[in-house]
Order: structure tokens, then C-alpha cells, then sequence
């Protein structure tokens, strides 16, 4: 009873024979699970006399041992085996060439920004700059707004929730205006800068968002006339959009902030799908401007008898639109990166007047 040596060759030949640890398992359960055979032989010693197990327990025990070792030395190869050919499934060869990433581009806007900031700096214009949240005497007061202008309602403006004794209630800027008064504000005449920024109005449509781009400009100095705002208007456009000279028009408009006002049209053709600036018979409103009221000078500090000056704004989505062909201003916020790789630009590609804006 004690010679179990034709069980262990047999259980020794079944664990090498095991080609996977699904097998292995299936081997190890044979012998040393509840009803394996090695454990029915264990179980056996219960019945025996003491002499019988004194002879047959350390056999049995030292053959469970030996069966141990055997499944674990080749669960440990097979676990080896295995990762093996994992690890050679999974390679990759670093001298192969890395599969095409799609690239970031600029956004058809921050180009315009860029392109428009490059004009206006060659003609002498700085850069400034404000908060997106503005107050009540900044957007409206101090730019000439009446207390019951309907840009003061609601449904015009984004206003925040009344805050402090006086309930004053802060608002997302509708133009970028406010940094206009800020400037003149904080500095002394003459002063020649442009705005650019992000705006906000309750409005949306194929031309119009929520959140859109403006870059407003002003000048003030002594002697400043309606001469000068045109050639300086036409001469921005007629850069912009590449072009040897610019035909425009100047409506009359009414602005809150200037007097008098003046929306500007530009001549251009829209025949054969495509829009062609300074050719043709037809014209496109571009922007609105005017000199600046005498109630703005006088909220900011400066003279109005001494000082005089001009602004003016455009829409900078909508200028995207036009010089590049975009049909709708919903895209142009939808962050899709197929529509900006289309429509974007490089990055190492900065507009400058030297070798070209576009």
C-alpha cells in the first residue's frame, strides 16, 4: 500500500504533458482537489491501524509534495510561455514610421485677430486690454448710454445677480468698448489703440453667437476730423483683404458713444458664388464708427474743447467669414477639428505686412 510510484509516474507525465494552465488546473484537480486521487488516499488514513499510517502517511504526504512541486515548476514555465508570446504579439518596431496625428491649426478667428493686430501696429496702433466682466459705468454710463436704452435690458445683456449694499449687478461686456474708456481713463491724449476681445449678447443665428470676437479702435488727439477716421478705414480694409484700394460709402448711424456716426460700406461683387472685394456693384456693411462724443470725453476726464478723436469696430467672426468663405458662424464654435483642418492655419505661419497677411 505503500508503493505509489506508478501514480506519481502517471501524474508526472499528465503536468508535463499539460500544453496550457487551463490544463494544468484541470491535472492539479485530478489529484489534489476534494475528490482527487491523492486526496482520496489522504482521506484513506483515517481507517487504517497506527502502524498502517506510521508507513503510509509520509508516503502519501511526501507524494503530494513532489506533485506539488512538479504543477508549480510547470505552471511556472507555462506563465513564462505565455508572456513570451505576448510580448511578441504586442512589439513594435520603433524604426517604423509613426502613424499620421492630426495637427492643430489656428482658428480662422485668432488669424483675423492676428492679421488685423499686424495692420494697425505698421500704422502706429497699441494693443489694450479688460475684463471680460464689466460694470454698469464702464459698459454703458461712461459710453453714453440713456438710463432706459434697450441694451440695458435683459434680453439684450448677460447681467449677473445683484451684489453689495447698492445692488449694483455686473454684466458680461456687449462690446469691447469698456477698455476704450478704460484707457482713456488711466491715460493722457494723445492716444491711438485698438481692443480686441471676446463680447457677449443674447443673440443666435447663422451670422450671430452668444459669444462673438470684436477689436474696436480709437484716437484721440487735438484736431482729429472725419478725414482721418476714412483713410484710416479705408486703408485697414483695403490691407485686409489684400487689395490695391477699397471704394466706400459712410452711412449716416446713430452709436450712443459717437456723434456723428457712420456704418461703412465697402464695394464689392457677389456674382459667380463669390465674394470679391473693391470690384462690382454691390455693397457690404463692414463696420460702424463715428467721432467720439463729447459726453465720453467729458465721463473719462479728458476736454472735449481741446481734444478730439474717432472709433470704431468690427466684427471679427464675421470678417473670418467673409475673406475666407465660411457659410456659417455656428461652425466656427463647434470645435470640430475636421471643420479647423479645413479652415485653419499654420501656426508657424504669423501674418505680418512684410510677406503677406494670408
Amino acid at each position: 500500500m505503500t508503493d505509489f510510484s506508478s501514480l506519481e509516474a502517471e501524474l508526472g507525465a499528465a503536468v508535463a504533458a499539460a500544453a496550457d494552465l487551463q490544463a494544468l488546473d484541470a491535472v492539479r484537480v485530478a489529484a489534489l482537489g476534494k475528490t482527487g486521487s491523492i486526496s482520496n488516499l489522504l482521506k484513506s488514513l483515517g481507517g487504517m491501524s497506527p502502524d498502517e499510517r506510521k508507513t503510509a502517511g509520509p508516503a502519501i504526504n511526501g507524494l503530494r509534495d513532489r506533485v506539488s512541486a512538479l504543477i508549480n515548476a510547470r505552471k511556472a514555465e507555462l506563465e513564462a510561455a505565455a508572456l513570451d508570446e505576448k510580448l511578441q504579439a504586442e512589439r513594435v518596431d520603433l524604426t517604423l514610421p509613426a502613424p499620421a496625428r492630426r495637427k492643430g491649426s489656428v482658428h480662422p478667428t485668432m488669424q483675423v485677430f492676428d492679421e488685423l493686430i499686424a495692420i494697425f501696429a505698421e500704422m502706429g496702433f497699441a494693443v489694450a486690454e479688460g475684463p471680460d466682466i464689466e460694470d454698469d459705468f464702464h459698459n454703458f454710463t461712461a459710453l453714453n448710454f440713456p438710463p432706459k436704452h434697450p441694451a440695458r435690458e435683459m434680453h439684450d445683456t448677460f447681467f449677473f445677480e445683484p451684489h453689495g449694499a447698492d445692488g449694483e449687478r455686473m454684466l458680461l461686456r456687449t462690446h469691447t468698448s469698456p477698455v476704450q474708456v478704460r484707457t482713456m481713463v488711466s491715460q493722457e491724449p494723445p492716444i491711438r489703440i485698438v481692443a480686441p476681445g471676446r463680447t457677449y449678447r443674447k443673440d443666435s443665428d447663422q451670422t450671430h453667437t452668444p459669444m462673438f470676437h470684436q477689436i474696436e479702435g480709437l484716437v484721440i488727439d487735438r484736431d482729429i476730423h472725419m478725414g482721418h477716421l476714412k483713410w484710416t478705414l479705408e486703408t485697414v480694409v483695403a490691407r485686409f483683404f489684400e487689395t490695391s484700394s477699397v471704394k466706400a460709402r459712410f452711412r449716416p448711424h446713430h452709436f450712443p458713444f459717437t456723434e456723428p456716426s457712420a456704418e461703412m460700406d465697402i464695394q464689392c461683387d457677389r456674382s459667380g458664388g463669390e465674394l470679391k472685394i473693391g470690384q462690382g456693384s454691390d455693397w457690404l456693411e463692414i463696420l460702424g464708427c463715428g467721432m467720439v462724443h463729447p459726453n465720453v470725453l467729458k465721463a473719462c476726464g479728458i476736454d472735449p474743447d481741446v481734444y478730439q478723436g474717432f472709433a470704431f469696430g468690427f466684427g471679427v467672426d464675421r470678417l473670418a467669414m467673409l475673406k475666407y468663405g465660411v457659410p456659417d458662424l455656428r461652425d466656427m464654435f463647434a470645435s470640430d477639428v475636421r471643420w479647423l483642418a479645413h479652415y485653419g492655419f499654420s501656426a508657424f505661419a504669423a501674418p505680418n505686412p512684410a510677406s503677406g497677411l494670408s
